[in-house]
């Protein structure tokens, strides 16, 4: 039903006013003069006439059925108008009325009503506390924008959760003559939201590229299934606004003080195929890769220029990027560039015409460089420097010479006011252009991601364990949560983690410190000696942990420095004893942990262990379900992955161990909702085909506050 908020043929403006500074107005006013062909019907009881059209006391009054309705009238009288519109068979609705649940209870109940009535009736609704829409396609300005005006048509369609940003978009795309399907505030998302809009976008012919500025989502895992099917037809480009925030208030465990909102959000969009951005400028920089131009297939860019400087700068950036690469030309294409350019042209790629470079000139080397079987894409820089060769030219040559490619070509016009009648010709065409390297760069690294998410399989999640395993797990949370325990400690942790499969050291608990011997000489020396406590988090902070202890006499010894140390830092602990394990010689440590947000559920980290990990804060994130290609891309997506993959002659470390146990995790928090937080750290790794154990562990239970 969403076709008829874009394309009605009829629309009531229910609260429609005669007075210039009122909304009703102003929305009324949009319709009538962006050029909407379809019949429009003002609703007032007390005019006749507004705009020169008939105005009517109620919309049961219009004759005929009604398309859409738009509500421009107080909060308290919408569900009634609404109700009144049901009798018009109206299938799509726009509340640009605020004063809903963004007020307080009062709103949000009359927010529900309105939704009951939407839902039963099958009417697709917009808002409320919302700007609009525009759809270019029927010339339809539906906002209460102080501009009438509607932009180009063109193949993007943007959405908005903030409608004052909407409105900003919607004049800078007029000025820069930028072209849009559709632009879409959504406000309190009351029916439609990003899910449904994207299921809509889908299969929409007249949008190519999907854009988007989101503050939250409501049902995270429901967005990534359908982002993740939509990104594999379309590009969905999003900025998300209010990275900054404390989003992490669970601080139990090391990922919960390090995930926080944002990572999930980064985590979602990444699994789900969107391209994030981090600024407006930015999220149309790189649709403009995606309009009226060739797929980039491969990583390697060449460059054309008539000056050294901004050549210079494409490469650094090309070189700090981690998905593209600066073209290694094959010599038959350097032969012919040296053979046909003049003395003084670099040959080598970037391909520095120098400042009296012709039309000619850049056409060949152009022609020249796109033949290369070694070149994806290229890169035209221009800088206005002689008289012999003009902006608009050259702007032509580019967009005839991409016409005859199967490569992209982006364009780069260095310059202001002469470089503006390039600019024209680049906007007529939908093609490409920039002003600075940087940003034609970061367009090209957008379209090569994009090509990598569409390469990439789907990969089943296999179920790895049967009904014992979590049989085993099962008692244990159980039993937890009836005796009102939050917080499990390492040792019942690494026995859940254990029972999926997850490798850990034998471990005894000494409630004694003859105890400790005993189990100490069972187990071998050297061993290591932990505080057992649910309520001391870091056993560091409280000196809680002694390694290589050696001998009888020595278990001794710390056993009581460990207990009364812990008594003293901690009075109010509950002290369960000391931990005797094994002493584990070599190997690297990591840190495999989960939080569950609140949007998309599990969210799991990894990164190098130890006690450094929240100063680091080397870490990488995924949501869940998770297959193990995503997995091991977790895994080398951290800082430090040569460390364990092995440098200056060290052995590379299992890391299939450390896959594997990333996917027991998953599988057992996702088997477990209960679970809030699991801290696998330190899991130690040892040298590749030696697997890795799980030597400490911390689990939270559902009561702690959820991210």
């Amino acid at each position: 039903m969403l076709r008829y908020l874009f394309n009605p043929k009829s629309i009531a403006v229910i609260g429609a006013s005669r007075e210039p500074e009122k909304l009703g107005h102003i929305a009324l006013r949009n319709i009538v003069l962006s050029g909407f062909k379809g019949k429009v019907y003002p609703v007032n009881q007390a005019a006749r006439r507004i705009l020169n059209l008939k105005c009517y006391p109620s919309v049961r009054n219009i004759p005929g059925n009604i398309d859409m309705a738009m509500f421009s009238i107080p909060a308290q009288y919408v569900l009634a108008a609404l109700k009144d519109a049901v009798s018009k068979r109206v299938k799509a609705g726009i509340i640009i009325t605020a004063g809903f649940k963004e007020t307080g209870p009062q709103g949000a109940a009359m927010e529900k009503e309105i939704q009951a009535v939407a839902k039963k009736h099958k009417i697709s609704l917009i808002g409320p506390n919302c700007v609009g829409l525009i759809s270019t396609s029927a010339s339809m300005n539906a906002t209460f924008s102080i501009t009438p005006k509607i932009p180009r048509q063109g193949e993007i369609t943007f959405f908005s959760q903030s409608g004052a940003l909407a409105m900003g978009i919607l004049d800078w795309t007029i000025k820069e003559q930028i072209g849009l399907s559709k632009l879409i505030s959504l406000g309190n998302k009351i029916d439609v939201d990003e899910i449904k809009l994207l299921k809509h976008l889908e299969n929409d012919s007249q949008t190519k590229v999907i854009l988007g500025y989101l503050e939250g989502i409501e049902h995270g895992i429901e967005f990534m299934k359908i982002a993740r099917r939509v990104s594999r037809k379309k590009p969905i480009i999003m900025v998300k606004g209010g990275t900054t925030k404390a989003g992490a208030r669970a601080v139990s465990s090391h990922t919960g003080s390090l995930a926080g909102r944002d990572a999930a959000y980064q985590a979602a969009f990444r699994q789900s195929g969107i391209i994030r951005v981090n600024t407006l400028p930015e999220l149309f920089d790189v649709a403009k890769a995606f309009i009226k131009t060739k797929l980039l297939k491969g990583p390697n860019i060449g460059i054309v220029t008539n000056s050294g400087g901004p050549a210079i700068l494409a490469t650094d950036v090309l070189e700090k990027s981690p998905v593209l690469e600066l073209a290694p030309f094959g010599n038959k294409t350097i032969e012919t560039l040296r053979r046909n350019l003049p003395p003084g042209v670099g040959i080598y790629n970037p391909v520095d015409l120098i400042a009296d470079a012709d039309k000619a000139r850049y056409t060949f080397a152009i022609n020249t460089v796109l033949k290369d079987p070694k070149v994806d894409g290229v890169l035209v820089i221009y800088t206005p420097a002689t008289s012999e060769l003009t902006p608009d030219e050259l702007a032509r040559t580019i967009i005839e010479l991409a016409g005859k490619s199967a490569k992209p070509i982006f364009a780069v016009f260095m310059g202001g006011e002469f470089a503006s009648a390039g600019f024209k010709v680049f906007s007529e065409a939908h093609f490409p252009y920039y002003q600075m390297p940087e940003q034609a760069i970061f367009a090209f690294e957008a379209a090569m991601r994009y090509h990598n998410i569409r390469q990439q399989p789907v990969r089943p999640v296999i179920k790895r364990f049967n009904a014992h395993a979590n049989s085993i797990a099962g008692k244990i949370i159980n039993t937890a949560i009836i005796n009102g325990h939050s917080q499990l400690g390492a040792e019942t942790a690494l026995k859940i983690c254990a029972s999926y499969g997850i490798k850990v050291p034998q471990n005894l608990i000494a409630r004694t410190a003859n105890e400790a011997v005993r189990m100490a000489k069972q187990i071998g020396f050297p061993v290591v000696m932990k505080i057992v406590s649910p309520d001391i988090i870091h056993k560091s902070d409280v000196n809680g942990v002694r390694l290589n202890v050696s001998d009888a006499e020595d278990v001794k010894v710390v056993f009581d420095e460990i207990i009364i140390t812990a008594q003293s830092r901690a009075p109010s602990a509950h002290i369960e004893g000391v931990s005797i394990q094994k002493m584990v010689a070599g190997g690297k440590e990591v840190i495999i942990g989960m939080a569950r947000d609140r949007q998309f559920g599990p969210l799991l980290m990894f990164g190098l262990g130890g006690i450094y990990v929240e100063t680091l804060k080397d870490v990488s994130f995924r949501v869940l379900p998770l297959s193990e290609p995503e997995a091991l891309s977790m895994i080398k997506e951290i800082k430090g992955y040569p460390i364990l993959s092995g440098v200056r002659g060290e052995a590379r470390a299992d890391i299939e161990a450390i896959k594997e146990t990333i996917l027991r995790l998953a599988e057992l928090v996702t088997d477990f909702p209960q679970i809030s937080e699991l801290d696998i750290n330190p899991f130690k790794v040892f040298e590749n085909n030696h697997g890795g154990l799980a030597l400490d562990a911390r689990l939270s239970l559902k009561g702690t506050d959820w991210l």
